[in-house]
């Protein structure tokens, strides 16, 4: 496997589909702005879409693909019929959950959105809206155990392009809101879990070479699927914990009118940075790191643990600086259309600051876990993120009155970095992880990189500051250009200081 190939071909088609996601939430800023029926809106899709994320985003990989790797080496047969015993059980568990949850909806919404209960209307449209899309669940946990097997054969494309279904189906409904009139956001909510029976189709043709799905009672639940499901549970917390803490704070911010709306649309812009420099460099490690741990080969091990760090600060980094210099400026650009006015591009430019501030956490979070993940250890990670949850909370909470919504973005910062140093010094002091000296050279040159090229985007931001104010036509494609210079000006520079070499990109793990 090349680590650099491998996570390019995974963020290639996950930057397609957050492209599209883009696109698709500058038509929903546009259409249902940041009131009660775009609150109402983001509740019924953040529900699935946490799943969604919980589930395809490197969580369900941490505990099966080791299981799996394990079984495949054994032979073909006996990793299909592990895979078949896990299938056959996800099936039956989420088909009870899904419809335990349709049937307490009004409960489930009351403890998702407690805040919506002063605003009965609001209420009742979260409590319809996610039961159209709650069936969504089913169809991507499903998918995430087909991406699961895909990516233990190292294929990454298949599911990575899957979540470009969905963002195709949305964007046909609100390309035809004007016929759809006050019925759009019933329509959204019928795509989300239509998308998701299509994702389905989708990831069982490509995955039919590998493994193909039967349908059984008639299966004993074993040792090694009991290790699975121990495994599982703690993995979803643990590698989700970004994801949790952002629900946690859509659960507190409903106090606060628009400010679900505020969180989303910040939520948006930093998750396109989180997807590229942790979940994809996160999901193409696990693989291979599994094979050399069960092999012992503590060089390879060493090799890719450090290369797959750098590789994320290199992207996690300039991105972080990026968005706190142009913060106002990028969220105007992208979202400040339509419905969503100047307030609304403010409030959510202000969240996107401070979780701006824990980007780089979010994504070391992503790539030690995996670390871990590769050894089988899913509990470890999942008390610090516990604890995590927990900080997360008490913080939210106890300041949510005097400071308001933005305190949920600077809780989930300052939780997340917290969770981020106990896996450093939990994998330092096992020895299961050491910073090579050539690690540390191509730190301080990245460090280098991304500071001078933070200030030339500084500049930019300056000279163009005219056709980047909220009622400027061109502010979309400045931002873009300026962009996408920054980045270009951002490669040469690390060509120079030797922050990436050309050499990493043909390097074999």
């Amino acid at each position: 496997m090349n680590l650099i190939k491998s996570t390019t071909t995974f963020s290639f088609y996950t930057l397609i589909s957050r492209i599209l996601g883009y696109f698709r939430d500058v038509l929903i800023a546009i259409y249902l702005g940041s009131g009660p029926i775009a609150d109402a809106f983001f509740v019924a899709f953040r529900i699935p879409n946490t799943f969604r994320r919980l589930f395809s985003e490197g969580t369900f990989n941490a505990a099966f693909v080791p299981s799996y790797s394990s079984e495949f080496v054994l032979g073909k047969n006996r990793s299909k019929k592990f895979a078949n015993k896990i299938f056959n059980l996800l099936l039956i568990s989420l088909i009870l959950i899904v419809l335990v949850i349709e049937i307490f909806m009004p409960s489930f919404i009351f403890i998702i959105a407690p805040g919506f209960t002063e605003n009965t209307d609001k209420l009742d449209l979260t409590i319809s809206l996610t039961r159209f899309t709650f069936p969504f669940l089913l169809f991507v946990s499903l998918s995430s155990f087909f991406s699961a097997i895909l990516n233990s054969h190292n294929k990454f494309a298949a599911a990575a392009a899957t979540p470009i279904v969905l963002n195709i189906f949305l964007i046909l409904v609100l390309l035809l809101q004007s016929y759809l009139n006050d019925n759009l956001v019933y329509y959204l909510s019928y795509a989300v879990t239509f998308a998701g029976l299509v994702q389905l189709i989708f990831l069982i043709f490509f995955v039919r070479k590998f493994y193909f799905p039967k349908i059984t009672l008639n299966f004993k639940i074993d040792n090694k699927v009991k290790l699975f499901f121990n495994k599982l549970l703690p993995s979803i917390f643990s590698s989700g914990v970004t994801q949790i803490n952002i629900l946690v704070g859509t659960i507190i911010a409903s106090f606060q009118a628009s400010a679900v709306s505020y969180l989303y649309y910040a939520d948006r812009i930093y998750q396109i940075n989180l997807a590229v420099a942790g979940i994809a460099i996160g999901t193409v490690l696990l693989p291979n790191l599994s094979k050399h741990i069960q092999s012992n080969n503590k060089k390879k091990i060493n090799l890719i643990q450090n290369k797959a760090l750098e590789l994320s600060l290199f992207l996690s980094l300039p991105a972080t600086l990026a968005l706190l210099i142009g913060s106002e400026e990028i969220t105007s650009s992208l979202f400040g259309y339509g419905s969503f006015d100047s307030v609304g591009v403010k409030n959510s430019a202000l969240a996107l600051f401070y979780f701006a501030l824990g980007l780089p956490a979010f994504t070391l979070i992503k790539v030690f876990s995996s670390f871990l993940f590769a050894r089988h250890n899913t509990k470890i990670p999942f008390y610090f993120s516990l604890f995590s949850v927990i900080s997360n909370i008490m913080i939210s909470v106890y300041f949510f009155n005097k400071v308001g919504f933005v305190i949920i973005p600077i809780a989930t910062t300052i939780s997340s970095w917290i969770n981020a140093l106990f896996l450093i010094v939990y994998l330092n002091n096992k020895r299961y992880f050491s910073l090579n000296l050539n690690f540390i050279q191509t730190f301080l040159k990245i460090i280098f990189s991304t500071i001078l090229t933070s200030y030339i985007f500084l500049n930019l931001i300056k000279l163009f500051n005219e056709n980047l104010n909220y009622n400027s036509e061109y502010k979309l494609i400045t931002i873009v250009l300026l962009v996408l210079i920054t980045f270009i000006i951002y490669i040469l520079i690390s060509l120079l200081t030797k922050a990436f070499k050309i050499s990493d990109i043909k390097l074999k793990y």
